[in-house]
């Protein structure tokens, strides 16, 4: 989730069969992020999530046709929805949005589906490609805006997406999450902001 590191995330590419029920895709959802807090992505399986959504399997193989683009699938969606067009008008205001954005989906059931995709990766090469171009694309973009905006307003250069402190902005915050499992929230968050990143972006601008 390196705010450095920006990529465009993929367009979809159309998977065919009748057209999607959002009914149905909150449903099947929710039932991907339950058992992937209870079993893990290694034994997630099409038929399980079928039947703790309650739907028949083959309203699952009409929208996604493996397990692994079901949950990355899924799972981008859902960090989507965490994401915020933070345009409060300066650089400060919106980093310190979108970071508070990011330490409260690490703390929902978002995050902990996430990691547990993250965890399965070791044992699913696959799954790199797959998450980079899914979750790790959707904070990508939403950090590639924010720069971008602040480029607009003369609050930093151009290379300053891809600088220490804008990686620092959330390297820490993710350390804490996958690596020490200590408390992520927003009091951290504002304490790397002042003390760490907004400094070395102040000198550097």
């Amino acid at each position: 989730m390196a705010a450095a590191l920006i990529t465009e995330p993929p367009a979809r590419t159309g998977r065919g069969g009748r057209p999607r029920d959002p009914s149905r895709d909150d449903v099947i959802r929710a039932a991907i992020l339950r058992l992937l807090g209870d079993v893990g992505y290694g034994a997630l399986t099409m038929d399980a999530v079928a039947a703790e959504a309650g739907v028949g399997k083959a309203t699952i193989y009409r929208r996604w046709r493996t397990k692994q683009e079901l949950v990355v699938d899924t799972v981008s969606d859902l960090n989507r929805s965490w994401t915020v067009d933070a345009d409060t008008g300066s650089l400060e205001g919106d980093l310190r949005q979108l970071v508070h954005r990011m330490v409260e989906m690490m703390a929902s059931p978002v995050g902990a589906a996430t990691r547990s995709l993250l965890a399965a990766m070791q044992h699913e090469p696959a799954l790199i490609e797959a998450y980079r171009e899914g979750p790790l694309a959707v904070w990508r973009r939403a950090y590639a805006d924010m720069w971008a905006r602040a480029q607009a307003r003369g609050e930093v250069g151009p290379e300053m997406p891809q600088s220490i402190p804008a990686e620092a902005s959330t390297a820490l915050l993710v350390q804490r999450w996958l690596v020490t499992r200590e408390p992520v929230d927003h009091e951290y968050a504002d304490a790397v902001l002042e003390t760490l990143v907004l400094p070395a972006i102040r000198r550097g601008a």
